[in-house]
């Protein structure tokens, strides 16, 4: 199996009012809000993403960008040799290498790569995965497995051994793309690593000044080891602040937890998605 190595580098999401939904982020996160035509791009410290007028918590994109033109190219190889059709990308951020595809839920995911943004300003806290849920987990790990090539870290197992979550790494970092299984194809969250505890306490000072409140956490996960708490945009999204991710090493066997409270959060209550 040939795993790529990349890094989450954007995404864009939907919002009936995209342009208070961008002013949210730009307050909550640290970050720079651009107009450009009928998007906002928003734009921190090794953080971006971008807003469009649509349907609430609907994810239009989410974009992988690799360490090299040459990379990127046989990534785009070998998603073709599997017989997925290589489209356009949507991304107002990535130059004309980069392309885009749809895995099996529909969601659109976008490949480009270079470096990251060049923005300073603000705490330190760099966009670092997402979370999708899924009627089908099975198909879509085979997909971003096989096709896509990232990595199993670890799953969870119900009390009937059936798969609830995957966790999946493109590279040393826990994982750049978590996978619920759940009632409906949906986008769960999006979080940002701020890499240590004491950045964990200065977010949390820092949102009640702007008199955001935290909707989860502090906690710690279990998968991932990850100090974390979230708190919920406007529209209801969910987005993470993330701390001590572990590095996983390349031999290390696939972890197995069981889904419960404890595994989500060992210090204290949590949110189950079933």
């Amino acid at each position: 199996m040939a795993y790529i190595t990349a890094e989450l580098d954007h995404l864009e999401v939907q919002s009936p009012d995209p342009g208070a939904l961008a002013g949210f982020y730009g307050r909550a996160l640290q970050m720079d809000v651009t107009a450009v035509h009928d998007r906002f791009l928003c734009e921190g410290r090794h953080r971006r993403m971008a807003m469009a007028a649509g349907q609430a918590k609907t994810l239009n994109y989410l974009a992988l960008r690799l360490a090299s033109a040459q990379s990127l190219a046989d990534l785009r190889g070998r998603i073709a040799a599997a017989g997925v059709a290589i489209e356009a990308s949507p991304s107002p951020f990535f130059d004309d290498q980069a392309f885009s595809v749809l895995d099996p839920d529909g969601n659109r995911v976008a490949f480009g790569h270079g470096g990251r943004n060049s923005h300073e300003q603000g705490l330190t806290a760099r966009l670092q995965h997402l979370a999708l849920g899924t009627t089908d987990i099975g198909r879509m790990i085979a997909f971003y497995t096989e096709v896509v090539g990232l990595r199993p870290s670890d799953n969870v197992y119900a009390d009937d051994d059936s798969l609830r979550s995957t966790f999946l790494r493109a590279g040393s970092e826990h994982h750049v793309l978590a996978i619920f299984q759940a009632a409906h194809n949906t986008f769960d969250h999006h979080c940002y690593e701020a890499e240590t505890w004491d950045l964990i306490r200065d977010w949390a000072d820092y949102l009640a000044t702007q008199d955001i409140p935290l909707d989860w956490g502090p906690g710690r996960h279990g998968p991932g080891n990850n100090l974390f708490f979230m708190i919920r945009d406007p529209d209801q999204n969910w987005l993470e602040i993330s701390a001590e991710l572990e590095i996983v090493p390349a031999d290390r066997p696939v972890g197995r937890w069981v889904h419960c409270e404890k595994t989500l959060n060992s210090w204290g209550k949590a949110y189950l998605r079933s």
